[in-house]
């Protein structure tokens, strides 16, 4: 058994109950930076509209670090992880403080010490950089944090603009109660009916060259009940690196501490001795029930309350490029599809769909569908299909591979490898209260959602698949 050294760091939030009631948002724009360039338009001490919430949105320094030397990059994943907990403390503050808070409260008691608590985590950064290549410029640009207002939680479930009518003789799904659990998310405007919703599907049209085929890892449903809120590609090294609990299937060693000796050696839960991990935050029904880790960090603590849902069924499948035949992937690539900080940082790299058995053909992105009797919640992550040729990872995750243009082609440089397609699906009752897991301050909005992977397969096991793929079979 290896001997995983954990990191002892502070990571426990500790969202009392009456703090997290008095944070519940929903989607929000009014932003106070932390000079407070509003201040000059409000009479000075002016308290935020009663039954308004707040969140802190920060810049996303580790998506906007592209370019990190290997040498550097240990210690540069750890000081990215330390500012993520800063944020969830300075989440904390405000919603101990409760809605309504004085702006010089806010700048001075939680943005400002954030700041200066960012520009040291940046300028470290800066410097391991700078010991082994040149030091970036414009770091210190992204310590400066916002202040995120919120509408009530009660407010009207979200609609569709124009879209289909719900058949005859069956009854609309119930929306959901307002606020969640714990009043931290999500709140009746992050759900929409399905059936309101307009067909978007669009897929490219194949031609000629393109790799019909399937290849897929029966990887079963979590069974084996393996959960943590370690990530490790984000956070390698980190405990709770996640700040949210995360599902797996596959690999049996993934934490933060596993390496790629590690999960090369380990068990599997997938067929065909796929080693490869798969992760996803986990989804909660929020019914009162006290889950397991309801006093944990990455759980309860952080405001990730209510029941862990175990999917009905988990699929994962490697599809075929419509424009040419696939690459074989190296082993130990790590793609991340989605953006789990989506709601405060932007939704350029959001990815995650989510839909009901019935309905497929229309996906959401930034709401969860309230799905009719009889149909289950659906989520889809369909993962970035280029990969440059030459990177099994990126500093920032994201650059060593890419998504098909909308003509299913890759961008000169890339090379197409099989689509990984995770697919997760859940009974839940219409009218009932989920959301899935994310760091605090992002407030467990759909649009946070997102999917991990890495690549243990073996030689042998991923020429089978690109073979399969290629000759338009359907395998595994």
């Amino acid at each position: 058994m290896r001997n995983k050294k954990r990191h002892k760091r502070s990571r426990v939030i500790g969202l009392t109950v009456v703090g997290v009631t008095a944070l519940a948002v929903g989607g929000g724009a009014l932003l106070m930076t932390d000079n407070d360039a509003s201040a000059a338009r409000q009479p000075a001490g002016r308290q935020a509209p009663a039954g308004t919430a707040m969140t802190v949105k920060c810049p996303d320094a580790a998506t906007r670090l592209a370019s990190v030397p290997q040498q550097a990059r240990p210690t540069v994943d750890k000081e990215l992880a330390t500012m993520d907990s800063q944020v969830a403390d300075a989440y904390k503050q405000l919603a101990a403080r409760g809605p309504g808070a004085d702006r010089d409260w806010v700048r001075t008691r939680v943005l400002e010490p954030l700041t200066a608590q960012r520009r040291g985590a940046l300028n470290r950064i800066g410097n391991e950089i700078g010991r082994v290549a040149s030091r970036p410029s414009g770091l210190d640009t992204m310590a400066p944090c916002t202040v995120q207002e919120a509408p009530n939680p009660a407010a009207a479930p979200a609609s569709a603009s124009a879209g289909a009518t719900p058949a005859a003789g069956t009854a609309a799904p119930a929306a959901p109660a307002a606020g969640g659990q714990a009043q931290s998310g999500p709140v009746r405007a992050d759900f929409v009916d399905i059936r309101k919703v307009k067909p978007n599907v669009k897929n490219p049209r194949t031609r000629g060259n393109a790799s019909r085929g399937t290849f897929s890892s029966r990887c079963g449903r979590n069974e084996n009940k393996h959960f943590n809120s370690d990530n490790v590609i984000v956070a390698p090294g980190v405990s709770n690196g996640a700040h949210h609990m995360h599902d797996y299937v596959g690999n049996r060693d993934t934490d933060a501490f596993s390496t790629n000796d590690s999960l090369a050696a380990a068990g599997t839960t997938c067929s065909g001795g796929d080693r490869s991990t798969h992760y996803w935050p986990v989804l909660r029904l929020q019914d009162g029930t006290k889950e397991v880790d309801a006093d944990a960090p990455g759980g309860g603590t952080e405001g990730n309350i209510g029941r862990i849902l175990r999917p009905a069924t988990a699929s994962i499948t490697f599809r075929g490029s419509a424009v040419s035949k696939v690459a074989a992937m190296p082993k130990f690539l790590r793609i991340i599809t989605g953006d789990a900080k989506a709601f405060t940082g932007g939704t350029a790299n959001a990815n995650a769909s989510w839909s009901c058995t019935g309905f497929e053909n229309r996906q959401l992105k930034d709401k969860y569908p309230l799905c009719p009797k009889g149909s289950k919640v659906v989520r889809t992550f369909k993962f970035q299909s280029c990969w440059d040729g030459k990177n099994a990872d990126s500093a920032n995750h994201r650059t060593h591979v890419a998504f098909a243009d909308a003509k299913g082609a890759c961008a000169k440089g890339f090379r197409a490898i099989p689509q990984l397609v995770q697919r997760i699906t859940y009974k839940v009752a219409p009218g009932s209260l989920f959301a899935v897991d994310s760091f605090p301050e992002q407030l467990h909005k759909p649009v946070t959602d997102h999917g991990d992977f890495i690549n243990v397969m073996s030689g042998s096991l991923m020429k089978k698949a690109v073979k399969c793929i290629n000759t338009g079979r359907k395998c595994g």
